[in-house]
C-alpha cells in the first residue's frame, strides 16, 4: 500500500491510498474554496451524563446531488469534486461539513472507490483489503491527536438509514470522549470480571460457538453470529477469534482473511429479502477499545452490521419504547435470523 498525504483547497487534509507502490499522486484542487468555518461544540447532559454534538453548519451539507455532481467522484472532464485525481482507490478527507472539528474532534471521509456504482459488497477482495488498510492507518493517526479519545470507523448504506450521498463511502470519527455505548461495554466487562475472573467477549464469542444455532458463518480467524439478545431484526457481530482490542494489533492472517468473510456478509445482507427487491439499506459499525480507557486490553474489538428493514418492503421504526427509553422491541427472533442468513450463502 502506498499512502500520499495533500490538501485540499480550502486547507482539509486528503490522503490517498493506493494498491500500486509506484503510483504518483500530482494532482492539484483547483477549486475556489473558503477556508472552512465550522461551529461543532460538545454539550453535556446534566440528567444522562452524556455527550451531545451541536453542529449547525451542518444544515448546509450536500443533499441528494446527481450522479453527475456527485462530489465523491473523481475530478474528470472539468468536473471538479473533492478528489482532485481522475481516478483512485481509496480515497481520505477531512469532511467539510464535520460533526465534530478542532478540540471537539474529527470527522473524516472514506471513499472505498472510485466507482460510483458499485457498493462495498461489489467490491474485489483486494479493493476490502486496501479499505481495511486505511481504517487500520486511520485509527493509527487519530490515536496520536490529544483530543481524540476514540475512534468510529463505520459505513451507513441507503437512503432509508439517511445516507446523503450515493457514492460508496463511509466516514471515520474522531470522538474526544468515550461514547456512551462504550462505557456501557466497559461497565459489563469489568463487572463479568470481577464475577466470573474471565474476559466478557471471550465469553460471548465462547457462547455462541458452543450453542451454535445463531452462527451465520465461520473462518479460521473470523466469526459471525445474531447475537443472543439482538436488537434489530437482523444484526450480525464479526468478531476475530483473537481478541485484540483495535484494528491496529490484528495480525496479519486475520487482514488476509477478513475481506472473504466481510463481503460474504454484505452479499448474504441484500439476499435477505428475496429477488427482486431493492438494497438492503445497513449500518456497519467497528467497535475499538478508546485509546486512554483502563483496562483498554481486554476490549474485544468487532464489527457490528444491521438492517433497519424488517421484512419485505416495511422497516424497523425506533418508536416510544426505543427511542424514549432506549428499549429494544426485536419482531424476528435471534436464531430466526441467522437461520435466513445461512439460508443465502454463497454457492
Amino acid at each position: 500500500m502506498k499512502k500520499t498525504v495533500t490538501t485540499l483547497a480550502d486547507g482539509r487534509e486528503l490522503i490517498y491510498y493506493d494498491r500500486a507502490d509506484d503510483t504518483v499522486r500530482d494532482a492539484v484542487d483547483e477549486r475556489p474554496l473558503d477556508a472552512v468555518s465550522t461551529s461543532s461544540e460538545i454539550r453535556r447532559d446534566p440528567l444522562l451524563g452524556d455527550s451531545v454534538a451541536i453542529a449547525s453548519h451542518r444544515q448546509g451539507r450536500t443533499y441528494h446531488p446527481p450522479a453527475d455532481e456527485c462530489p465523491l467522484c473523481p475530478s474528470r472532464n472539468g468536473r471538479l469534486s473533492e478528489i482532485p485525481d481522475d481516478d483512485y482507490d481509496v480515497a481520505v478527507f477531512e469532511n467539510r461539513f464535520p460533526s465534530l472539528a478542532g478540540d471537539s474532534g474529527r470527522c473524516e471521509v472514506v471513499c472505498f472507490t472510485s466507482d460510483h456504482d458499485v457498493s462495498f459488497a461489489g467490491l474485489t477482495e483486494e479493493q476490502a483489503a486496501l479499505v481495511l488498510a486505511a481504517w487500520t492507518d486511520r485509527t493509527a493517526d487519530l490515536a496520536a491527536l490529544p483530543q481524540v479519545a476514540q475512534v468510529f470507523c463505520f459505513e451507513n448504506r441507503g437512503a432509508e438509514i439517511g445516507v446523503t450521498l450515493g457514492h460508496p463511502h463511509g466516514q471515520i470519527y474522531g470522538y474526544p470522549f468515550v461514547t456512551p455505548r462504550t462505557e456501557l461495554m466497559l461497565r459489563s466487562m469489568e463487572a463479568h470480571r470481577a464475577d466470573t475472573g474471565r474476559n466478557l467477549f471471550d465469553d460471548v464469542v465462547a457462547r455462541e460457538l458452543s450453542e451454535g444455532d445463531r452462527i451465520v458463518l465461520e473462518g479460521e480467524h473470523w466469526v459471525a453470529f445474531v447475537p443472543y439478545a439482538a436488537h434489530w431484526p437482523y444484526e450480525v457481530h464479526l468478531h476475530p477469534r483473537r481478541r485484540v482490542p483495535d484494528l491496529r494489533e490484528l495480525d496479519e492472517a486475520a487482514r488476509t482473511e477478513f475481506p472473504q468473510v466481510y463481503l460474504e456478509l454484505l452479499r448474504r445482507f441484500d439476499r435477505i429479502f428475496g429477488p427482486g427487491e431493492p438494497p438492503t439499506p445497513y449500518i456497519s459499525a467497528w467497535h475499538q477499545a478508546p485509546f486512554r480507557a483502563p483496562g483498554r486490553e481486554e476490549f474485544g474489538l468487532h464489527l457490528e452490521l444491521f438492517t433497519i428493514r424488517r421484512t419485505s418492503g416495511k422497516l424497523k421504526f425506533l418508536a416510544g419504547s426505543e427511542s424514549g427509553m432506549n428499549v429494544f422491541i426485536n419482531d424476528v427472533p435471534p436464531e430466526a435470523a441467522a437461520q435466513r442468513l445461512r439460508e443465502v450463502a454463497s454457492k
